[in-house]
């Protein structure tokens, strides 16, 4: 069976080890990783090194629903690329790129089956826009 595959981009306004930091320190993760302003990420745990294990806590502000997200890391290169397998056995693999000063962040992952592939690019890619806001504010 073929994976599909989606990529979602956006260039940070700062320098690939400041980017870096904000995508992986659990007290940063937290303050970013949730694709709409009435969610929240209440909980990040992150053991950044191949064999190691993200885990994350979203959740709708109201209570009404929430998920744990939690992958094993396959690599990690500092400040260049990170690919790890969710608990369902979805790859993604994330690159950071250097560009005049400022860092281009990609992330390519295996869609899922129980969601339309448009509904999941645009989460992926809301997520790393509140990314970008969040390291450039």
């Amino acid at each position: 069976m073929e994976v599909t595959k989606i990529t979602v981009s956006n260039t940070i306004e700062a320098g690939r080890s400041k980017v870096w930091e904000y995508w992986n320190q659990p007290e940063h993760i937290t303050q970013w990783n949730f694709a709409d302003d009435s969610w929240h990420c209440p909980k990040a745990e992150n053991d950044l090194r191949t064999g190691g294990k993200l885990q994350s806590r979203m959740e709708a502000k109201d209570g009404s629903f929430g998920f744990d997200f939690e992958a094993i890391y396959d690599q990690v290169v500092k400040h260049e690329k990170i690919a790890y397998t969710m608990t369902d056995g979805r790859k993604a693999v994330t690159t950071f790129e250097d560009t005049d000063g400022k860092t281009r962040l990609t992330t390519t992952f295996d869609a899922e089956s129980q969601n339309p592939i448009e509904m999941q690019k645009d989460g992926w890619q809301a997520i790393m826009d509140n990314f970008k806001k969040y390291v450039e504010n």
